[in-house]
């Protein structure tokens, strides 16, 4: 992606080993400012050890990074007053009621007594937990916590928010109500930089992404450049009759390509940039007396693209210990 605008974080070979292991190996960012960034790999991949490293949380072995204009090594204090982190686990008090929690935070960070109780209620409003505000934390959601975690990140908005995993577990419902966050935030100027494991995550919401693999950065673009870059589009067809699927990818292979028989008995694809083409294969179909469910014909997903670059699925990472604690 085009990064004319301002960097708001700009790294240069990060590296951080525990013991025998290497977590991160070299990874180089470069974040604009107002924008959702994606780094985007597997568990252990080396993310939250690179989240950690440009929150100044620990430091790295080697190499360089600024945040906000601040080096991460020698200007803590100042990336600490400008970002927020929201972790894979919620951070709040489970024995506070939301809104106390809240005004908590408000208070430590500096507002006054009304202030803080005048922002806990615009952010309970906003993230839509009002009516649950004075309920103890231990009894949220899942989808709750999670809101109620990010709206304590905001209680004074960073210019730059570290999302960690922020739908881990979440119900489709929940996850979709982050996603809203995340866009409003950078609605309202916040750089926002997404790890996620969650290829859809990154393409609804990331204007570049970085894809991280065994601590290296192995591509990087925006979502629809990583897609071209590792082949065409393909025709995806998923048949009535399950049992017929060897037929009908004879007569696919015959009229358009290659077929690769997907995971659903009744499902096929077959490489494919050419629309004509694939309208050949799904009318080949057609007069064989093969009945088509659905078919469709795009871009290769994130899941292919991963497979591609790495050569592995994105669920078959060994984890490194990423986890250690500073």
């Amino acid at each position: 992606m085009s990064t004319h605008a301002p960097l708001a974080i700009e790294a240069t070979g990060l590296e951080k080993s525990f013991g025998d292991t290497r977590a991160v190996q070299g990874v180089d960012l470069a974040v604009p400012e107002g924008s959702i960034y994606g780094v985007l790999g597997p568990n252990g991949a080396g993310k939250t050890t690179t989240i950690r490293m440009l929150a100044t949380l620990i430091p790295p072995d080697a190499g360089t990074a600024r945040v906000l204009g601040h080096d991460i090594r020698t200007e803590g204090d100042a990336v600490r007053s400008e970002v927020s982190l929201t972790g894979q686990l919620a951070s709040v008090d489970e024995e506070l009621t939301g809104r106390e929690n809240l005004i908590l935070l408000g208070r430590l960070l500096g507002l006054s007594r009304a202030g803080a109780r005048g922002r806990a209620d615009e952010l309970l409003e906003a993230f839509g937990i009002a009516e649950a505000s004075g309920r103890l934390v231990k009894h949220f959601s899942g989808g709750m916590r999670r809101r109620l975690d990010i709206a304590a990140s905001i209680v004074v908005t960073p210019r730059l928010m570290f999302l960690d995993e922020p739908t881990t577990g979440l119900d489709p419902r929940s996850r979709g109500q982050v996603w809203e966050i995340a866009r409003a935030l950078q609605a309202g100027g916040t750089t926002i930089l997404l790890c996620t494991q969650y290829l859809e995550e990154a393409d609804q919401l990331a204007d570049g992404i970085a894809v991280i693999d065994r601590g290296r950065v192995i591509a990087e673009g925006t979502p629809g450049q990583l897609k071209a870059s590792v082949g065409t589009g393909g025709l995806h067809v998923r048949l009535l009759e399950a049992e017929r699927r060897g037929e009908a990818a004879t007569i696919l292979e015959r009229a358009v390509g290659t077929v690769a028989l997907e995971p659903d008995p009744a499902a096929l694809s077959v490489s494919c940039a050419d629309a004509a083409r694939a309208a050949d294969g799904v009318s080949a179909l057609t007069r064989a007396g093969i009945g088509i469910a659905e078919f469709a014909l795009g871009q290769p997903s994130l899941d292919e693209v991963f497979l591609a670059l790495t050569g592995h699925a994105a669920d078959e990472t060994e984890p490194t210990l990423e986890e250690q604690p500073s």
